[in-house]
């Protein structure tokens, strides 16, 4: 078993222990909080359980001196680097509520990374504007995952304040989840910051990508699926940003935009490894 397998495991058991720590209180009726606070420890307890994710990644991407990617491994990179930018983010701000989706889906790519370690070896792997436009992409990437993640618990959350008030007997513990989660306009505040700061990055990815066609093939935009998916989703963030900025959308039209911004991404790469290497092995 390699160490980067190991690392992912342990990476998955450490998000896995952090989010029952999370939703246990929540199964008691008497014990639901307004917010969900991490405290000091538990921040601590996060950062050491993203150094192992790191680390995992490292000793699967870097493995002597090369450079390998799967379609499990780009997803567990960019949610780990995901989970940085939250962690960063949670220190001004008080958003640990939103951990309680996060924390699972952590758990869950690194797992899928640890049971999928296939990959392959990347091609022109010693050139060095290919390592910086990975490093962008991968960094874009996982923005827009959080991002993403975050537009769908605000969805669930925006149907919940449109259902009748329920005593606190008959909530669920989802329900319970939910009400625990920072406002709104809180979480709409972050999803934007994270998709200015996401798109900013897409673009230097596309950039990189296109300095990096080239010098290697001498095309500036070879019209293969990872570009075209690229740059769909570089439009769709982009129109979103537009339409925020001339016509103030806000709400349901902009978590739309931001699900099929990331449909893009997520179909730019993942996907399309996904389907040759499981499905079409």
């Amino acid at each position: 078993m390699s160490a980067g397998i190991v690392f992912h495991l342990l990476a998955a058991l450490a998000y896995t222990v952090l989010a029952v720590t999370l939703w246990r209180p929540l199964r008691n009726e008497a014990d639901v909080l307004g917010t969900v606070s991490t405290g000091h420890v538990r921040k601590i307890c996060l950062a050491g359980a993203i150094a192992l994710h790191g680390i995992a990644l490292v000793q699967a991407i870097v493995p002597e001196h090369t450079l390998r990617l799967g379609w499990a491994l780009a997803l567990s990179a960019a949610v780990c680097l995901g989970m940085i930018v939250f962690w960063l983010e949670s220190l001004v701000m008080r958003i640990d509520g939103l951990l309680l989706v996060l924390l699972p889906a952590s758990a869950l790519t690194a797992l899928l990374a640890a049971l999928f370690p296939a990959t392959h070896l990347v091609d022109h792997a010693g050139n060095e504007w290919l390592r910086v436009h990975l490093l962008i992409a991968l960094i874009a990437y996982g923005l827009i995952t959080v991002a993403a993640l975050q537009a769908m618990l605000m969805t669930a959350l925006d149907r919940q304040l449109h259902r009748p008030v329920q005593a606190e007997a008959n909530r669920t513990t989802l329900d319970r989840a939910l009400h625990s989660m920072p406002p709104l306009l809180v979480q709409e505040v972050l999803l934007f910051r994270l998709i200015w700061i996401g798109f900013a990055i897409l673009t230097l990815t596309v950039i990189t990508g296109m300095v990096v066609s080239l010098r290697l093939t001498g095309l500036a935009l070879p019209m293969d699926h990872k570009t075209i998916f690229t740059l769909l989703s570089w439009l769709t963030f982009g129109g979103l940003l537009l339409g925020r900025y001339t016509r103030g959308w806000r709400g349901r039209i902009a978590l739309r935009w931001t699900l099929v911004g990331f449909a893009f991404v997520l179909l730019s790469y993942t996907g399309s490894r996904f389907v040759l290497d499981v499905i079409l092995r």
